[in-house]
């Protein structure tokens, strides 16, 4: 019998994020993780995983020194899975705004990042989000499954509508701080979470289990 050779998987090192829990918890699931700012190895992987943490402004001008924008347009005109954990799912929208100040994204998803609308910011710790029907990654997690979460800004409003009936819309997931906000979104081969799946225990070893497994 053959053995299914493990798929690879690249952590993005733009200098945000992250990296080495991310690794971890991606090795855990049986890939072969390497963690690099290549943009070669970036774009021959299996999967792309783009992490972030901090400023949106800071997160999208260091993915942008690192090409990092371009790499993830090559694979997804490609079909090849990328996934973004929190800034690094931020940084996929159109623009972000901070303390009133408007960055670029990478637009590849239409959309505002702004300012969690609620009495306590940062939204930080444990949360459950309510998943689409026929979700690829919350597959085989409960509904009351907790993610843990640590954001002041998210995506209040989802504005991107199929251009065609036979182009299967994104299965948005939402969680609810104040107001509801996007929580994850699988679009083909993007995808992406607000929270982080690596400080998640099993319901987020789980989540990433299930992208690997698209690999």
């Amino acid at each position: 019998m053959t053995q299914r050779t493990p798929p690879r998987v690249v952590i993005l090192d733009y200098g945000s994020g992250n990296l080495r829990s991310a690794q971890r918890a991606v090795e855990r699931t049986g890939a072969e993780v390497a963690v690099t700012a290549d943009p070669h190895a970036a774009l021959e992987a299996d999967g792309l995983v783009v992490p972030g943490v901090g400023a949106f402004a800071a997160c999208a001008e260091g993915l942008r020194a690192v090409g990092g924008d371009r790499v993830i347009g090559k694979r997804l005109a490609g079909g090849r899975p990328v996934l973004g954990i929190c800034v690094g799912m931020q940084v996929l929208f159109e623009r972000g705004v901070e303390h009133g100040v408007t960055s670029e994204g990478c637009g590849e998803w239409p959309g505002t990042v702004e300012r969690l609308r609620a009495d306590v910011v940062p939204h930080m710790g444990w949360n459950t989000v309510e998943a689409p029907q026929g979700s690829r990654l919350f597959a085989g997690l409960d509904r009351d499954a907790r993610f843990y979460f640590v954001h002041s800004y998210g995506v209040l409003d989802w504005t991107l509508t199929p251009a065609s009936a036979h182009i299967a819309p994104p299965l948005v997931t939402w969680s609810t701080h104040g107001a509801p906000f996007v929580a994850a979104v699988e679009n083909g081969p993007l995808s992406a979470v607000q929270f982080h799946p690596e400080k998640s225990g099993d319901a987020g070893a789980r989540l990433l289990a299930n992208w690997v497994g698209t690999l």
